[in-house]
């Protein structure tokens, strides 16, 4: 059996490991070296240009995604500059409207003074894909699920419809990871990770990475890696990897355990909106599960109460952490408005529905009981 054969859960094991030489490690070392020989056999020059903990983190998180090309790089915000800094002046991108605060900022307020556009739509609507015929961006930029809305994008068909006016698609692939979704499969030209996210799990180290099939993408993306720095270091490359080796069975406790409490929390009268891809009562359940294998550990609610009661909820949790990110093995919780977006104008971000009461559930891998008894006392205190 060929190592493209094995299922995504022995290839999570296996593909982060070598370059352990004579020495049978079955983890390998962590390559704290700023330089290589010059001729070495692997061709490594300078670590801001390649290094063999990067080589291993980018082979298992292509063959994570079905990907034959991967680009690791030293956050999720450092992806994205690698991805938009191909652009240039006068170029213009579709997006998705409901997009992550960081990602907004960065073509508002960084890359919009190099010329680049940015036509915000809401491409949960398919009446909004004929602007992407008529325009014919240099790049669609999609999220699937959203930040912080959990909306569901149909990635197959803005693909085709993208590849029909002959432009290319990225998907911010963060809130799924590769073992719930894989773009590339959908048609999609980039699947782009915030790896501080599932793929790590631990929350302990930052990274990014983007995947893709096309050869002269992938050129472009290790050229950014080197030409703007924008390298990982090779502890975080090492630390990623090892968490990669563990996303399925992590993902799987996520998936229930964010079921489970969205079931729950439907249920409760101080409880007004909970969306969760995975539910019936889900705008886009139903492609979410023909997309998706399943719904992910994230969780979007509104209390029946104002936002300053909201946010003394959000503080008054346990085993829910106040805090930004997401992805990691405890159980946070995020104000958005306040947190993740409050870099997106009030006005932007109440016209795509992120409200001042609106929270953002990361669910842990606890036990499912724990989190329903902690989310119960503080919703007793409203």
């Amino acid at each position: 059996m060929s190592k493209s054969d094995h299922k995504i859960n022995t290839r999570a094991v296996h593909e982060a490991r070598g370059y352990v030489g004579d020495t049978g490690a079955v983890m390998p070392p962590v390559y704290l070296s700023s330089t290589f020989e010059t001729g070495n056999p692997d061709g490594f020059d300078y670590t801001r240009s390649g290094n063999p903990n990067f080589r291993l983190l980018e082979k298992a998180i292509a063959s994570l995604e079905g990907a034959e090309f991967g680009t690791c790089f030293g956050s999720g915000v450092s992806a994205i500059t690698a991805v938009v800094s191909t652009l240039k002046s006068g170029d213009r991108v579709v997006a998705e409207e409901n997009v992550y605060g960081c990602t907004y900022r960065l073509f508002d307020q960084v890359f919009g003074k190099f010329g680049v556009q940015v036509d915000y739509l809401d491409l949960s609507d398919p009446d909004n894909w004929e602007h992407i015929r008529k325009t014919a961006p240099a790049l669609v930029w999609l999220e699937s699920p959203t930040n912080p809305l959990l909306k569901i994008i149909d990635i197959e068909g803005i693909s085709r419809v993208a590849q029909e006016a002959g432009c290319d698609v990225l998907v911010d692939n963060t809130f799924a990871s590769p073992y719930l979704q894989q773009p590339l499969a959908l048609g999609a030209t980039l699947s782009l990770h915030s790896t501080t996210k599932y793929i790590n799990g631990h929350s302990d180290c930052l990274g990014g990475a983007v995947l893709t099939n096309d050869a002269d993408w992938h050129a472009r993306m290790i050229f950014a890696q080197k030409a703007l720095g924008l390298q990982p270091s090779p502890f975080d490359a090492w630390l990623t990897a090892r968490g990669a080796r563990t996303l399925p069975l992590r993902m799987d406790q996520h998936c229930a355990n964010a079921l489970a409490l969205a079931e729950w929390l439907e249920d409760q009268s101080r409880v007004t909106t909970v969306r969760y891809p995975f539910l019936p009562s889900h705008p886009q359940h139903d492609l979410a599960r023909r997309q998706m294998r399943a719904g992910s550990g994230l969780i979007v609610i509104e209390l029946d109460c104002p936002s300053d009661q909201a946010l003394a909820f959000s503080k008054g949790l346990t085993l829910f952490t106040m805090a930004e990110s997401l992805g990691g093995v405890e159980s946070l919780i995020c104000h958005p408005a306040s947190m993740t977006h409050a870099s997106v104008p009030p006005e932007v971000r109440r016209a795509v529905g992120i409200s001042d009461g609106l929270l953002r559930l990361s669910v842990g891998i606890e036990d499912p009981n724990d989190l329903i008894a902690d989310l119960s006392a503080a919703l007793d205190k409203l």
